[in-house]
């Protein structure tokens, strides 16, 4: 929205993708994505990381790789949650994919494109984030399975997890979209401290069945 602007259209991206920054630091391969409105920008952009253990791939969907750049952390709250309580990989799965569904359909409300969300900054950093041990947003979940108030987690985990920052920003855009979100919706009562983790996980699986969508 802001790159739309004509005060912020001059050389304007985004940068994202599954990179964990301790592996970046360590020299170890990854795959980024550059979007923006200007080609050339991409370009650059992609001139200045290119060498062996980085590449970068262009976009012109800034909506859609900043979308699934946060929507990737509220589901691997999810997934922590998941793993942290034994439900299984099976359910593991189904959240994911279940979860992709819901970054797509948003990312297309919201005017991107929801073939963005099955590339690097969407499906990409949704799997090395829900299911990667340096995952702060899957450490969190992890924490509140295990019957840690959401303060104390935060705490001891000493850094900023963006799922918990975004969760309810990403489930209000859904509802002024009017786009049904429930795995990211019920993340946001679990933080609320409104359902507990089994709870949730009760409200999920007591869906009315639907069609695949």
């Amino acid at each position: 929205e802001l790159a739309k602007h004509p005060s912020h259209a001059h050389a304007f991206g985004v940068l994202s993708g599954p990179s964990f920054a301790r592996e970046v630091g360590e020299g170890l391969p990854c795959a980024l994505t550059v979007a923006s409105h200007q080609k050339e920008f991409c370009e650059l952009v992609q001139q200045v990381f290119h060498h062996g253990n980085i590449r970068v791939y262009a976009s012109d969907d800034l909506i859609g790789v900043e979308l699934g750049g946060a929507i990737k952390n509220v589901l691997a709250i999810a997934a922590g949650i998941g793993d942290g309580l034994g439900l299984g990989m099976n359910a593991r799965a189904a959240l994911l994919t279940r979860g992709l569904a819901e970054m797509m359909r948003l990312t297309k409300a919201a005017g991107g494109k929801s073939e963005t969300c099955m590339g690097l900054t969407g499906l990409g950093d949704l799997i090395l984030t829900a299911t990667g041990d340096l995952s702060r947003n899957r450490r969190v979940g992890l924490s509140l399975a295990a019957g840690q108030d959401l303060e104390h987690v935060l705490h001891a985990l000493g850094h900023v997890a963006e799922g918990v920052l975004c969760a309810k920003a990403v489930t209000d855009l859904a509802k002024r979209l009017q786009v049904e979100m429930p795995i990211c919706a019920t993340v946001v009562e679990v933080l609320n401290g409104k359902l507990t983790v089994e709870q949730g996980v009760q409200a999920l699986m007591g869906r009315e069945p639907k069609a695949e969508s």
